[in-house]
């Protein structure tokens, strides 16, 4: 590990960063809440098959 080969290489990606757009966030957050929505879903739906079959929790 060189240290200032890896600062210089963070450096340059800080230098390229951006902070994003007010839209562009806005949809950033919306694909993730609906991915953990989505995971949630299919979480409760194996809890909920795992309860019906008999011998469930």
């Amino acid at each position: 590990m060189e240290v200032p080969k890896d600062l210089n290489s963070y450096v340059r990606v800080l230098k390229l960063a951006s902070t994003p757009s007010t839209e562009e966030f806005s949809q950033v957050a919306l694909i993730a809440g609906a991915g953990i929505v989505f995971i949630g879903l299919i979480g409760f739906l194996i809890f909920a098959v795992m309860t019906l079959l008999p011998g469930g929790v």
